[in-house]
């Protein structure tokens, strides 16, 4: 008797031991993410990357990926003061190219992301502003702009307005924000008469409006430099996640939030 209850006993085990590992073969754990990668972009690429994030996180299930968005001045200090950081898209060919200077730059990895458009917005419901010439204007009080020297968002609005000749008249109107994102968010709230940022960000808003585009020739060409950097302790990890920001899914997804991408 107590050899037949030995008997049944193993073989219940047996079958819950191959039951189990027949639902593992068909239902495999999914791969944990034993990767991680810090990418420090420019605030302007926020939702594309968000949207990028999980498509590449798909096909590369032991990469995890962490943003770390704002200007791309203040992303370059944070880097050049030892702040962890695996891969640094800047929103100007500058801040890269100070790194690149200091040897920070992982060899070989550096390459142009994509370019964009600098646009004069206004609050939806606005029609005093018009165009950039609108701006001189006594009624307009208030322009939104990027801190030139760390939001290169900012540094291209002066180049436009030096270009134009606007500079003196809209000076004492200017307020500026720590990054182009703020400067959109100043003008949704209407607590800026109108506001310079890219085109990207113009298009992710429902309220504001755009009511000129500025010509490339008025500014510094707006370059989304990347690369990995020396310091990354995945720097394998680091350089595919570049590579795969030219591949060419990336890339229509680049476009589908109206960036202008490298041919």
């Amino acid at each position: 008797m107590r050899r037949k209850q030995v008997l049944l006993f193993l073989g219940v085990t047996l079958t819950s031991f191959f039951l189990v590992l027949g639902l593992r073969l068909i239902n495999p754990e999914p791969a944990q993410a034993n990767t991680k990668l810090l990418v420090s972009a420019a605030a302007s690429l926020k939702d594309v990357m968000e949207t990028i994030k999980p498509l590449y996180q798909k096909s590369h299930a032991d990469v995890s990926l962490t943003f770390n968005f704002g200007a791309s001045g203040a992303l370059l200090q944070q880097i050049e003061q030892g702040a962890p950081a695996d891969v640094f898209i800047s929103a100007a060919k500058r801040q890269m190219d100070a790194l690149d200077q200091k040897g920070a730059l992982a060899p070989g990895t550096r390459s142009n992301l994509a370019n964009n458009k600098l646009v004069l917005i206004v609050p939806k419901n606005s029609k005093g502003v018009t165009s950039f010439n609108s701006l001189q204007q006594p009624e307009v009080k208030r322009i939104a702009v990027g801190e030139p020297r760390s939001v290169p968002a900012g540094q291209y609005a002066a180049e436009v307005l030096q270009k134009l000749n606007l500079t003196d008249a809209v000076k004492p109107k200017l307020v500026y924000a720590n990054n182009v994102r703020q400067v959109l968010s100043v003008v949704e709230s209407g607590n800026a008469d109108a506001g310079l940022v890219y085109l990207t960000d113009a298009k992710i808003s429902n309220k504001v409006k755009i009511v000129a585009v500025a010509a490339d020739s008025y500014h510094s060409p707006i370059v989304y430099p990347m690369a990995a950097l020396k310091s990354s302790k995945n720097t394998a990890a680091a350089k595919a996640f570049v590579q795969y920001l030219s591949s060419r899914e990336a890339k229509r997804i680049l476009q589908q939030y109206g960036f202008i991408v490298p041919k």
